[in-house]
């Protein structure tokens, strides 16, 4: 039987390598061009995904009652068709319980490949993902190949090289001598084992739907825990695949493929509680709404719950050399994925007095005017839009935004407004351009919460210090996962960074020429766990380390 381990540890050398040293790296590649690919990969992985639709989906796992879906593409507004088992949870929970000894007992090195295997053979299959990604989640193709692909995977290989080595410093013996007065030298062998806690349940989100479950299916998996994988109603593909892998691979390894499972559920019939009123179910691990991120916060426990959700992303835009390029870097985060990134930005903050720009003091209408050219920059090449935007992955996302703009329109200003654009490729396509509002503090109960989806603030405040304070005051009690500073002031840079690491939150500051929602696995801390955005840090220790406990035995030499 392959040693998984043995053939990957040179890539579980290099993503440790890689954690340590916090440099660019990734193990995937990014873009999906056929210049780098050939022809036959991207049309082969179409194919496999045109082969899912209108068909049952073959996943044979224990429990099932039947056969449900409900998928609709935003690109074609057409359903998928794709038939996912039904699942009667207790008894899936069964097969668990039957699968779960025999992988406790296997060693750390074991379980470490066989998710190298699986991280290796979904690698393989990123075409056929980045379709399956784009038709439910609603993102470009090229997003998806990268969202669904390599940061995703860099994301799971990051959380695996970490579950590794908390591992790793756990000793299987020790030889343990002292004396104890006069009765001689006690001479004892020791043995360490370490125990996995139970189920993990991965509650994955629509837009992204395998960013949080590469790395909390490594982490779980890789410590021991049977895993089951609960994706959103909207975006069932994109986890199914990946279910259908680990569960070949865990065959292959000679194991039961029982270790992975995925329940499926529609809107209407949710599963979600009934994994989690099972007593096996130990983890959970969740990206999605804040609202349902706080509950299972705060009503499991003596569960270990890891959360991604999500806050209200600020720029504070105090003053630059080039308005230009930082209000396109601005513009960028405002259009790409349509905003429905966690990483988004949603509130711009402007000094009242204006923005210096060089020696000049530029007032915060010329600034709002300059944030829209920036967005209208980006959307003038129908083509460039369709890659940045891609579509709302929902029609609650329009509904968003049309409530916003009317909102606006009776108590604020647009700035600028939003309209679908024309999709070259799907013309019945659900897009939306970014509304772009412009506000005061007085609309603070509009900015200081997530809206999901194209819709964003420059906010006017007082001075710069009220910016910050504003900011700032917003990432500690509503959440933030990113936060930017533009400002060419060497001493408030300082003390916007110090304000928010104050909060909780971590700041880039001055970042153009890049996509500034960008965060890169094995150097970027991917939310703090300070504020109220998420309680879990994709990845370091403190992701891995609970998800084992260690058991002892100590035996007279």
């Amino acid at each position: 039987m392959t040693d998984y381990f043995q053939k990957h540890v040179d890539l579980l050398d290099k993503a440790l390598d890689a954690c340590a040293q916090r440099y660019s790296w990734s193990a995937w590649p990014e873009n999906p061009s056929s210049k780098i690919h050939g022809e036959e990969k991207p049309a082969a992985g179409k194919a496999a995904f045109e082969s899912r639709l209108q068909a049952d989906f073959p996943l044979d796992q224990p429990g099932t009652t039947g056969h449900l879906g409900a998928e609709v593409s935003p690109y074609t507004r057409k359903p998928l068709g794709v038939r996912y088992p039904a699942t009667d949870v207790p008894a899936l929970y069964d097969a668990i319980r039957k699968a779960q000894p025999a992988w406790a007992q296997a060693s750390p090195q074991e379980r470490v490949g066989v998710c190298l295997e699986i991280l290796q053979r979904c690698g393989d299959n990123l075409f056929e993902n980045a379709h399956a990604t784009m038709h439910t989640s609603g993102q470009s193709y090229v997003m998806a190949f990268a969202g669904s692909g390599a940061n995703a995977l860099d994301r799971g290989l990051e959380a695996l090289a970490y579950a590794h080595k908390a591992m790793a410093d756990v000793p299987g013996e020790a030889r343990w001598q002292r004396q104890f007065g006069r009765d001689g030298v006690a001479d004892l062998h020791k043995q360490y084992r370490l125990m996995p806690r139970g189920v993990g349940v991965v509650i994955c989100c629509a837009t992204f739907p395998l960013w949080n479950a590469y790395p909390a299916l490594c982490a779980s998996l890789a410590t021991g825990n049977p895993v089951v994988l609960k994706p959103h109603p909207s975006a069932i593909l994109p986890v199914a695949l990946v279910v259908r892998t680990c569960r070949e691979v865990l065959a292959d390894a000679g194991f039961d493929p029982n270790l992975v499972s995925l329940v499926a559920d529609e809107r209407d019939a949710p599963a979600t509680m009934a994994l989690l009123e099972q007593p096996e179910t130990a983890i959970v691990d969740f990206t999605g709404s804040p609202a349902f991120g706080t509950w299972l916060e705060n009503n499991l426990p003596g569960r270990l719950v890891y959360t991604e959700t999500a806050g209200c992303n600020s720029v504070i835009l105090e003053s630059t050399d080039d308005l230009t390029a930082t209000a396109r870097a601005i513009a960028q985060s405002l259009c790409q994925a349509s905003a429905q990134m966690c990483t988004s930005v949603q509130n711009i903050h402007v000094p009242a007095d204006g923005v210096r720009v060089g020696g000049e003091r530029v007032g915060v209408d010329a600034v709002s005017r300059a944030l829209v050219e920036a967005v209208d920059f980006w959307l003038a090449d129908p083509r460039r839009a369709a890659t940045l935007c891609g579509t709302l992955f929902d029609d609650s996302v329009q509904a968003t935004v049309d409530r916003y703009r009317e909102k606006a329109a009776a108590d604020a200003t647009i700035l600028r407004d939003s309209a679908a654009y024309s999709h070259e490729e799907f013309p019945g396509a659900r897009t939306a351009t970014p509304l772009i509002i412009a506000a005061d503090p007085a609309h603070r109960e509009w900015y200081r919460q997530e809206v999901f989806g194209p819709v964003s603030f420059v906010i006017a405040n007082g001075s710069r210090a009220d910016c910050l304070a504003d900011a700032t005051g917003n990432a500690r009690e509503c959440g933030a996962i990113t936060s930017h500073v533009y400002t060419t002031d060497d001493g408030f840079m300082q003390q916007a960074i110090d304000a928010y690491h104050a909060a909780g939150a971590s700041v880039a500051c001055n970042l153009t020429g890049m996509p500034i929602n960008f965060a890169a696995a094995y150097s970027d801390y991917h939310v703090t766990g300070l504020n109220p955005a998420g309680n879990a840090c994709l990845a370091d220790l403190a992701f891995v380390a609970q998800r084992f406990r260690i058991v002892q035995s100590k035996v007279m030499a």
